[in-house]
């Protein structure tokens, strides 16, 4: 390993600290400078609700009204970061979200999720919370 190369581990950890950071303080506190310290263009969403570009989030998130969300789970591999997550306030009831993130240079610059309603384990086939 030369000097200038990172564990695969350390960069996991430290690209899965920078999504944290990102998504707590763009989408829980609403600041919006949070765009220029985590993201970058040209941004990829893949969500198939989204336009491409930092635009759509930033007209977004001021609107947002009683958001919370709540990372239960990650995981990092290479570039890319996975977040487990509750979330109110993005959809008319609770949802949990995976998000997938691909980050370049310590920035997000591509994004994946699947969201779904929430069901209780009550009311599951399995009796298994969703997150």
């Amino acid at each position: 390993m030369t000097e200038h190369t990172v564990p695969a581990e350390d960069q996991a950890a430290r690209n899965t600290e920078i999504v944290l950071t990102a998504m707590r303080e763009l989408f829980v506190e609403k600041d919006l400078t949070a765009l220029e310290r985590y993201w970058a263009e040209p941004y990829v969403q893949h969500s198939p609700q989204m336009p491409d570009g930092l635009d759509t989030l930033r007209a977004a998130v001021p609107g947002l009204q009683g958001f919370s969300w709540e990372p239960r789970r990650t995981a990092a591999q290479g570039d890319l970061v996975f977040t487990h997550s509750l979330v109110t306030g993005w959809a008319p009831g609770p949802v949990v979200i995976v998000d997938i993130f691909r980050l370049e240079n310590g920035r997000i610059v591509e994004h994946w999720d699947v969201v779904q309603e929430l069901t209780l384990p009550e009311s599951s086939a399995n009796g298994n919370p969703m997150v």
